[in-house]
């Protein structure tokens, strides 16, 4: 077992590979250590290298009405009425804080989320 820092390409392709021969190995093995540590050395990298920015706040709306399968007439008298309803998903009207915390409270999405700056579409 030789375990190493992954700093470039070559590195990360050669231990998904080995990750990939030890994958099933018994959890209480030293190939089970291996691959456990490989995993973690694996994702760092990854989360480095390819980072994933979170959802603006509206598509962090979409996403999660989605999930909740909600169509946008389910947020008429949360956030507002339905023109209002409609300017907010269409990115024409800002979200406020009153908007914000009945988002949190019933979406369940962060509030760190919901106050991201975004832009309006014209």
């Amino acid at each position: 077992m030789e375990i190493k820092p992954i700093k470039t390409d070559k590195d990360y392709d050669q231990a998904l590979e080995r990750l990939e021969f030890i994958f099933d190995a018994s959890p209480d093995s030293k190939e089970g250590d291996e691959a456990e540590i490989l995993s973690l050395l694996i994702e760092n990298f990854e989360n480095k290298q390819y980072p994933i920015e979170a959802p603006d706040p509206i598509e962090a709306i979409k996403i999660r009405m989605e999930e909740m399968n909600l169509k946008q007439k389910d947020l008429v008298g949360i956030i507002g009425g339905k023109s209002r309803v409609s300017e907010i998903l269409n990115k024409k009207k800002k979200l406020t804080v009153e908007m914000i915390r009945a988002l949190e409270r019933i979406l369940h999405i962060s509030a760190s989320v919901l106050v991201r700056n975004y832009e309006l579409t014209n």
